[in-house]
């Protein structure tokens, strides 16, 4: 279609629902070469609508979706998005949508995507395709026998423990920054240890090598060195005409340079994000990737910015703007909302952590009394122990809750162990599978498992290694049981998913043997089982599951399962991406936000301050900010009355105060709806100075 003939016709129905900034987004680059692009989405702007509606727009205009990437955070959003850009485009082009759809297969996070192509380039860049991923704890048991076998654990003073270990070393490979500038920085307390690091970390590196595994910190690593070298850049890059990236402002330094090798010039490259939710440092986020993209390349990115709120009332956005207003560094944006409402955000003072707790009890249930469900609630807080005394009065006035951050499903003990004999059939030199799953059988520990390895690894073929071992006579009874399954495993390649169902079936009695609840896990491995179907392999099942896990019930506090309704209780950080209908927020002191902990260098405070504007901008028609006027140290309540005397947070300066209501507790309840200041009871100063009259 000529371009005379396009601008003559109006535009597509599907785009009526957008508004001019959301559909200038989407119609970026219509019937030219599409410059780079940056997407402001201010919180609540309908990020995920508009990046949906681009891919389906594409898709509409001719573009191959097979040469569509599109990388999420999340398995979960990268579904969602799928499932929208479906929507969209069957409205247009009704059933021939569903054969297209078909093609958007690169859809996914970042160490999915990435997984997918070392496995496609594995023989170009010296990797066995068959290779297994560990998740964090297995990467940490791993990065702990290396460190026992160079008799670091051994050390006269305490070397750092493994998880230390690898929190540094990823931190190091994530972030591309010298160690000693990541210990200096972020771990003072290692900095010492700066060689034994590096020979650690030169020794695990060869480990993972030898037993043909990568951990998640790998997934980018090698595809961003296979992505520096110009002609795999150039044969990956042409595979794509179209690359769009979602929540870039929690992108790391790694991801930012795939990008940029995979699209020198930018062109078909789309990014969205907003610079005042980047709240992801500890995970080495770097919110420069955003901050400097529009001037990244030859050709400047265009960048549009949705304003529009369609989440929170005008005055939480009013509050909200004052607070990221003071930023040092952003992108200006103002939100705004056709939701009117003459209710102004509550700063709440109370006393202590006490009447903290009884204030969002009071005010909670009263506001379930006037219709709003429990679950339409949110309390978010800074660190998990914030909301510890707020807990104990939930609970005693028996309100259900759920509290956000706790067990998740492949940390789960039984969990691990079934992975682990598909993983170690899959991937016999993965030593860490191969240890878990030995170890279930009776009779055998670390040293008779260390055997049964060395004899797999010198035999000819691991499954006659395996079966002419002679265990413990402990051990006897299980042992050919265990190596009926595993051969099974090896040899026949065409039994997925039934290989889950033969595990499970193999690994029930160890479960009675070892667990007392092992009715309750049990519904666990079902659960497994059924998450198994819906994948084509055995080795994609494991791949996408250890990269991006399902939560498990032991994600939740409480017993909201046995309630219809539950309060939320959330932290910040896992907050991120929700909303809630009334939203309370704990400890908006110094101390507690900003974290007493980041209060150093300036960008560190400028992140407190985003994840101010975070919690802020989840509330859609209330929001209660609480301040304490003092609250226990972290662990002290217990051991005596170690308290701190606190502040508003310094996010909330007197210039700002206008945008709030400002009232004290027990009296907020019932105090005036146009009140600015606490009503004062007692003029105690005026009473001492009365005194020496």
């Amino acid at each position: 279609m000529n371009v005379a003939l396009r601008d003559s016709l109006a535009e597509p129905d599907y785009l009526d629902r957008l508004n001019q900034a959301q559909r200038d987004a989407v119609l970026h680059g219509d019937g030219a070469v599409a410059l780079p692009l940056l997407i402001i989405a201010g919180a609540g702007s309908g990020k995920t609508n508009t990046l949906a509606h681009r891919v389906a727009h594409l898709i509409v205009k001719g573009a191959d979706p097979r040469r569509i990437l599109l990388m999420t955070f999340s398995r979960r959003a990268a579904a969602e998005m799928t499932k929208r850009v479906e929507r969209i485009s069957t409205e247009v082009m009704g059933a021939k949508a569903s054969t297209l759809m078909e093609g958007l297969t690169w859809a996914g996070t970042f160490h999915s995507v990435g997984a997918r192509l070392l496995r496609d380039y594995a023989l170009e860049i010296g990797l066995s395709d068959a290779f297994t991923i560990h998740d964090r704890e297995d990467s940490a048991d791993l990065m702990n026998f290396v460190r026992h076998d160079l008799g670091l654990s051994k050390t006269e003073s305490r070397f750092p423990a493994k998880n230390t270990c690898l929190a540094v070393y990823s931190r190091a490979v994530n972030a591309q920054c010298e160690l000693e500038q990541v210990l200096a920085k972020s771990f003072p307390w290692c900095i010492g240890w700066a060689d034994e690091l590096k020979q650690l970390f030169a020794a695990y590196v060869e480990t993972k090598q030898a037993q043909n595994v990568l951990d998640y910190d790998d997934l980018l690593l090698y595809w961003a060195q296979m992505a520096s070298e110009p002609e795999i850049a150039d044969h990956i890059g042409g595979r794509f005409d179209h690359i769009l990236v979602d929540e870039y402002q929690d992108t790391n330094r790694l991801q930012a340079s795939i990008l940029t090798a995979l699209k020198p010039n930018g062109h078909g490259l789309t990014v969205v994000g907003d610079d005042a939710q980047s709240i992801y440092s500890f995970r080495a986020a770097e919110v420069r990737n955003i901050l400097d993209f529009p001037t990244l390349f030859t050709s400047p990115a265009e960048i549009v910015t949705l304003e529009r709120n369609y989440r929170s009332t005008q005055p939480i956005l009013s509050a909200s703007n004052a607070v990221i207003g003071e930023a040092t560094e952003r992108f200006t944006k103002n939100l705004w909302t056709e939701r009117q409402s003459m209710e102004k955000p509550w700063l709440v003072t109370v006393r202590d952590d006490t009447d903290q707790a009884n204030y969002v009890c009071a005010k909670v249930l009263e506001e379930r009394e006037a219709g709003v469900q429990l679950k339409q609630q949110a309390v978010l807080f800074r660190a998990s122990h914030h909301s510890g005394p707020l807990e104990v009065e939930l609970t005693r006035r028996n309100i259900p809750f759920i509290k956000f951050g706790g067990l998740k499903f492949l940390d789960a003990a039984h969990v691990k162990d079934v992975l682990a004999v598909l993983r170690f059939a899959e991937n016999p030199r993965d030593r860490v599978a191969a240890f878990r799953v030995l170890q279930l059988l009776p009779g055998i520990g670390p040293s008779s498992a260390g055997q049964i390895i060395d004899v797999m690894e010198s035999a000819l073929d691991v499954t006659l290694g395996l079966s002419i071992y002679q265990p413990p006579a402990r051990g006897a009874a299980d042992w050919p049981g265990f190596v009926d399954v595993f051969t099974a495993l090896r040899n026949n390649n065409k039994s997925w998913p039934s290989d889950m169902e033969r595990v499970r079936l193999w690994y029930e009695p160890h479960l009675e043997r070892i667990h007392e609840d092992a009715a309750v896990r049990r519904a666990d491995l079902l659960q497994l089982e059924q998450i198994a179907a819906g994948y084509p392999s055995r080795q994609r099942f494991l791949t996408d599951l250890t990269l991006d896990p399902p939560d498990a019930t032991s994600d939740h506090a409480g017993p909201p399962h046995l309630d219809e309704d539950y309060l939320i209780l959330s932290t910040i950080h896992s907050a991120k991406g929700q909303e809630w209908k009334n939203v309370f927020v704990l400890n908006t002191v110094d101390g507690c936000i900003p974290s007493d902990l980041a209060v150093g260098e300036r960008n560190e405070i400028e992140e407190e301050r985003r994840l101010l504007y975070v919690a802020m901008t989840r509330a859609k028609d209330a929001l209660h900010l609480v301040t304490p006027q003092r609250f226990y140290t972290h662990g002290q309540a217990s051991r005596g009355d170690r308290h701190v005397y606190a502040s508003r947070t310094r996010f909330i300066p007197g210039s700002i105060l206008d945008k709030f209501m400002s009232v004290t507790w027990p009296k907020a309840i019932n105090a005036a709806a146009g009140s600015k200041h606490p009503e004062v009871r007692v003029d105690l100063k005026s009473r001492m100075r009365g005194m020496w009259k």
